[in-house]
């Protein structure tokens, strides 16, 4: 990896500024992505490893972010644990949600040659990116993997199944988590053979139960897939959204990064996480709805925190909203490069 200030930064090296990428990057407010979208589903944009290269890569010229994210899907997982997915106007859809049965974990049937695509996406997309811009690379974490399992589909964000399931069957759900790390780990290590400089780990729906449950249920889990991709030397991010506090059992062990959600004031993670690790995060992703004048005036106040604690990956505190304006997302990344952060 040539000149790359990501991987700089993730392994402790000084940098001149902050590394700047964005979650969501790949697709949604991209005017070439909507163009794409026009003629091709979001499953054919995912299976064909020219279309999958062209959309990872997409945000690298056209935001100039400092790293392209693998264009995937967070529920690939399930699909090679044996469950059938459908993606839909209203998101994915599984035939048969664990839900519906009596003993979930004995519903699986695993496969991890139904991620085989992925891998010769990622090919193509080493083949074609510049040598100085990382590929990450990334699946979901458990929790966030099992409410979609269990429920079905994401349209009650509360996944009230998935809750009732973890207090009323733990000993099943261990089982279901364990299966969930497993591949996941495989899945990462298979993507870091094929290429993937980092690995982010996302968990969207870490806040939905309290702090204790998870780390009881899920940290091992988490634990797991961690050390599949540090093994390797690759850096691993974390992005436990709505954590809140919880986000202090959070060791240099488990993470070099935490993605830090919008919810968190940066100093108030920065007070609870261990220094040896770096943050990510946390602007709030509808800021970027404002005039860019309110916009820059809000990135003003991350240089201080810099110059304190240059550990700092600039990033949203979650996804891009799909009609956030093109041109202010492009605003926030110029603004990062010409800032001046040295002092």
């Amino acid at each position: 990896m040539q000149n790359s200030l990501l991987i700089d930064k993730l392994k402790g090296k000084p940098t001149p500024r902050p590394p700047v990428w964005f979650m969501r990057q790949a697709g949604r407010i991209l005017p070439g992505y909507r163009k794409l979208k026009e003629k091709y589903t979001f499953h054919e944009l995912m299976s064909n490893p020219d279309l999958a290269s062209q959309v990872t890569l997409m945000p690298v010229y056209d935001l100039g972010v400092d790293a392209a994210i693998l264009f995937s899907d967070i529920l690939v997982i399930p699909v090679a644990l044996g469950m059938q997915m459908s993606f839909t106007g209203n998101g994915p859809v599984f035939k048969k949600p664990l839900a519906e049965t009596e003993k979930p974990s004995q519903e699986l049937k695993p496969d991890a040659s139904r991620l085989e695509y992925i891998y010769r996406n990622i090919d193509r997309i080493i083949y074609q990116k510049p040598q100085n811009i990382p590929l990450i690379g990334f699946c979901g974490a458990p929790l966030t993997t099992l409410c979609y399992m269990i429920q079905g589909t994401g349209k009650n964000p509360d996944f009230p199944e998935v809750v009732k399931y973890l207090y009323t069957n733990k000993r099943d759900a261990r089982k279901l988590i364990e299966a969930i790390a497993e591949m996941s780990a495989h899945y990462a290590q298979k993507q870091i053979q094929h290429g993937v400089d980092v690995f982010q780990l996302f968990d969207t729906h870490a806040g939905l139960i309290p702090a204790d449950l998870y780390m009881e249920l899920f940290l091992p889990a988490i634990q797991t897939i961690s050390e599949a991709v540090r093994n390797t030397g690759t850096p691993f991010i974390f992005f436990p959204k709505g954590l809140g506090t919880g986000i202090q059992h959070i060791t240099p062990q488990l993470a070099d990064f935490v993605s830090i959600d919008w919810q968190m004031p940066l100093r108030h993670a920065r007070g609870l996480l261990s220094t040896q690790i770096g943050i990510q995060g946390n602007i709030d992703p509808r800021l970027l709805y404002a005039p860019q004048k309110e916009i820059a005036e809000t990135l003003e106040k991350l240089i201080p925190f810099y110059r304190e604690h240059p550990n700092l990956i600039i990033n949203l505190g979650h996804g891009f909203l799909p009609d956030i304006p093109y041109e202010n997302a492009r605003f926030v990344t110029n603004w990062v490069k010409q800032a001046n952060w040295s002092g």
